[in-house]
């Protein structure tokens, strides 16, 4: 059986799916093909459910729970860090009143962190590769940077507006933000929909139990990152919560659902599953 895993093209991603993509362990009756797009493309491609196995954002799950389920791995959470608005001299959210701020697609985690940090924010989608670059000419006064941006922006004469992610544990008593998950089809059915949830749990758990071969795959997909970086970069979205979101994981999807659907921003999800 023929089972398309969608993901980003970063060094992240690569890490957690190399067993598989290198045929380090039994997959079975499953064929696994490989598809890379951005995060935001991902994202519009399960909204017609074109692929079985998915990364999405959080965010977009409010918007694709009737279709996908989010698996219990292969999370990507911000503990006390994540996306961060840049700018190109200190600024302070007062001075960005009715201010284009460019975010990296409109059903990104890093977009409803940013509305949820700044209500009356006035984003502009741009692809996440040109934030940096946008900002730097003076098209934007800031811009919100996702991916390997985050361990390189200072180095490249950016200052820090706020990291959404330390913003949300200083303020929801010290929980991760979700930023992006795994997720599987239901019409897979429930018997393939765990099997294929374990393999790529094995897969996640291989990685970290062979880390220097892993990330010697994954540095095919750093982006200019040195391996240092790269190693510091997977370490902060490939680690045990990436095997379990943990209960405190959980409650923060639920609560970053939650608070984007008070605010206007996601449809009502009912209780999110977490498919083991």
């Amino acid at each position: 059986m023929k089972v398309v895993i969608a993901h980003s093209p970063d060094s992240d991603d690569a890490f957690m799916h190399f067993a598989i993509g290198e045929g380090k362990i039994d997959t079975g009756i499953y064929e696994f093909d490989h598809m890379m797009a951005d995060i935001e493309t991902l994202n519009q491609h399960a909204v017609e459910g074109r692929h079985e196995v998915t990364a999405i954002s959080i965010h977009a799950y409010a918007h694709l729970s009737d279709r996908y389920a989010l698996l219990n791995h292969g999370a990507s959470m911000g503990e006390n860090y994540g996306p961060v608005m840049i700018s190109r001299e200190p600024k302070t959210r007062e001075d960005l009143a009715g201010v284009p701020i460019a975010v990296p697609g409109d059903w990104t985690s890093a977009t409803l962190a940013t509305k949820l940090w700044y209500p009356e924010a006035k984003t502009v989608s741009v692809d996440f590769d040109q934030i940096m670059e946008r900002v730097g000419s003076g098209e934007f006064e800031a811009g919100v940077i996702i991916h390997e941006g985050q361990v390189t922006y200072q180095d490249q004469g950016y200052y820090p507006v706020v990291d959404l992610g330390k913003w949300w544990a200083e303020t929801q008593d010290g929980l991760p933000l979700p930023l992006g998950g795994n997720a599987i089809r239901r019409d897979l059915g429930e018997e393939h929909i765990h099997e294929i949830s374990r393999i790529l749990r094995e897969s996640i758990a291989y990685a970290l139990d062979h880390r220097e071969e892993a990330l010697q795959y994954a540095e095919k997909y750093n982006r200019g990152l040195t391996r240092e970086l790269t190693d510091k970069f997977v370490g902060m979205y490939v680690n045990q919560r990436t095997l379990d979101y943990k209960d405190d994981g959980r409650e923060a999807v639920r609560r970053f659902l939650d608070m984007g659907e008070k605010a206007g921003a996601v449809p009502a999800v009912a209780d999110p599953e977490f498919i083991r």
